[in-house]
């Protein structure tokens, strides 16, 4: 099944947002977390079958009894998590769920606790809504005998900063990106102790969290811990996983009733509802795809591991190997350069620019491409 993610379709005329950056220039867009694979053919037939019966008219997704089984189906399958029905509230991507859980349960002045880095849109947030970010840094937790060095939170930084009584909510990334950890139970375990015993509200965007590239490693839902249930919302979607970004479709899961009925009253007059196409691309992909996940989940392994040895071989350059994501974050900070993001492009690569996540002295590669469009990428870095 790898030729399926060897052969990727071209998109340099297809208006694509990554590529669109580079356009005429000998530079290979690496930065946008979306891939250049195509789309299972299931999700594509469905869309099709849709568009084919020629009606594109309002859906209510709480009435798109399908979709809504689908997830239920996908977290028992692929989580162990038993969710009812009630607790999905459907948005058109987590960017503004995010930004609705800061109206949801925040009032102007308040804190909001984010950990970094992070993504631009998420470290945005807090201020977009006439709020104070505090940022929660990660560290690098040394390798042992039986775990290799790995990015984890600044658990210190969190609880002194989730004693402030205006810290109301803390937004976390997990798996985390750029970084690429997995939470463990314990380090879940211990933001549940500090968000609970501080009455801080936690909103965990899982994104990514089909995307487990390490074995051994297991994502645990914010929502399915007993001590999180009632004071989390939890974000996930199909986008990330299965290149249907571009559908905008994606949903909360939140389980308390209170939370829920504030989250949708902040969302309500302004977060459209999830389209037609996404609600039937999210179905398909979680009913009909997982043969398809498990051969990008190997190939994005094998990608992985490629740009982990690459770049720890160019001088200047090192890189933790990451749990998840097709995204690795690239230390820099050993180049001498005045600038890391002109660095990769005069070499002819464009990844993200460290200084978006608040660490300019990093940047982030997406190799959630074919192996060879890899291995060009790889190579003009070295050069």
């Amino acid at each position: 099944m790898s030729a399926l993610f060897d052969n990727t379709p071209d998109r340099k005329d297809t208006f694509s947002f990554k590529w669109k950056k580079y356009q005429g220039k000998d530079i290979i867009p690496a930065w946008v977390a979306d891939t250049e694979f195509r789309c299972a053919q299931p999700i594509l037939d469905a869309l099709s079958s849709q568009i084919e019966h020629g009606n594109m008219g309002y859906i209510l997704p709480a009435h798109h009894e399908g979709a809504i089984n689908a997830v239920v189906r996908w977290l028992k399958d692929k989580h162990h998590w038993h969710i009812e029905p009630e607790w999905l509230v459907w948005t058109p991507g987590v960017v503004p769920a995010f930004n609705v859980a800061c109206k949801a349960y925040c009032e102007a002045g308040d804190k909001v606790l984010v950990q970094t880095p992070n993504y631009p849109p998420l470290l945005a947030a807090p201020k977009l809504n006439g709020l104070e970010r505090v940022d929660i840094g990660t560290v690098i937790q040394p390798a042992t005998d039986d775990t290799p060095e790995r990015y984890t939170l600044d658990f210190e930084a969190l609880e002194r900063e989730a004693a402030d009584p205006k810290c109301k909510l803390f937004i976390v990334c997990n798996p985390m990106n750029p970084v690429g950890s997995v939470l463990t139970q314990d380090e879940l375990d211990r933001i549940a102790d500090i968000c609970n015993k501080n009455n801080v509200k936690l909103c965990s965007d899982e994104i990514h969290c089909d995307l487990i590239l390490e074995p051994g490693k297991k994502h645990i839902p914010a929502g399915r811990e007993a001590d999180l249930a009632e004071n989390s919302i939890t974000l996930m979607a199909a986008s990330k996983t299965f290149n249907i970004a571009g559908l905008g479709t994606s949903f909360a899961i939140i389980p308390n009733r209170k939370l829920r009925q504030a989250f949708t009253q902040a969302a309500a007059g302004i977060v459209p509802w999830v389209t037609v196409l996404g609600l039937a691309a999210t179905e398909a992909a979680f009913t009909q795809c997982d043969d398809w996940h498990q051969a990008q989940l190997a190939y994005l392994k094998s990608n992985r591991d490629k740009v982990f040895n690459a770049i720890n071989e160019i001088e200047g350059l090192s890189m933790i190997k990451n749990d998840a994501t097709f995204l690795a974050w690239i230390d820099a900070s050993k180049l001498g350069v005045e600038n890391v993001l002109t660095w990769a492009e005069e070499k002819g690569v464009g990844p993200s620019p460290g200084v978006d996540f608040h660490k300019a002295d990093h940047f982030r590669i997406n190799f959630g491409c074919s192996s060879a469009m890899l291995d060009d990428i790889l190579s003009r870095l070295a050069r």
